[in-house]
């Protein structure tokens, strides 16, 4: 019996959620490989974290390039993404090389990306935003600087609170742009539904 081409589809759309799902297992096996890890360069939780960017960078790329992309998808991969980097900074902090207030800063702008696209979802039924270059680039930098923060663990506080603070304002940044995208949907929606409710008139 010949493949359905169907099938075929749903097969290609599950391989992102998959490696999004694998990405999601690594958190737990980040943080046990950190907390045992007594060396003075964390290089197996670096490797870890390492591998958990690679898996966003190939379940986008693939997503993009077999135009697999699904509501879940969306969900399952920013989700994953804040649930690792969370993670990884607050292994950090516990290690005493950045300070907790990093850790709810940038914990406290994953959340209001998380409010404002379900309120996006919910009320003005639209699909959750995709990265835009800004967030693509804090990210980039976010990663950068928690592998360098982690390899080279001798960094003078100072230096390190500094690099820390440096990607959490991009993320900030990047938080505004977001927040603007979210204005402009919500306002397209608004006017949408006023152009319907008149033509209904």
């Amino acid at each position: 019996m010949p493949p359905n081409e169907n099938d075929e589809v749903t097969c290609v759309k599950t391989v992102p959620n998959m490696i999004s799902l694998f990405r999601i297992c690594l958190v737990p096996v980040f943080v046990v490989v950190y907390m045992s890890d007594t060396n003075d360069i964390k290089v197996i939780p670096a490797l870890v974290y390492a591998i958990a960017a690679f898996s966003d960078f190939l379940d986008g790329y693939i997503a993009r390039k077999y135009e697999a992309s699904s509501k879940l998808g969306r969900f399952l991969d920013p989700f994953a993404d804040k649930l690792m980097t969370t993670t990884v900074l607050l292994c950090i902090a516990i290690d005493g090389i950045i300070p907790f207030w990093a850790v709810l800063v940038a914990t406290g702008k994953e959340l209001l990306m998380a409010i404002g696209g379900l309120i996006l979802h919910k009320v003005a039924h639209a699909d959750l935003m995709p990265a835009n270059m800004l967030g693509k680039t804090a990210t980039v930098v976010f990663f950068l600087v928690c592998v360098t923060l982690m390899l080279f663990r001798k960094i003078p506080r100072a230096v390190a609170i500094a690099m820390i603070s440096f990607a959490i304002i991009l993320t900030i940044f990047s938080l505004t742009s977001y927040f603007q995208e979210y204005i402009e949907v919500m306002k397209n929606r608004k006017n949408d539904q006023t152009r319907r409710d008149s033509f209904q008139q």
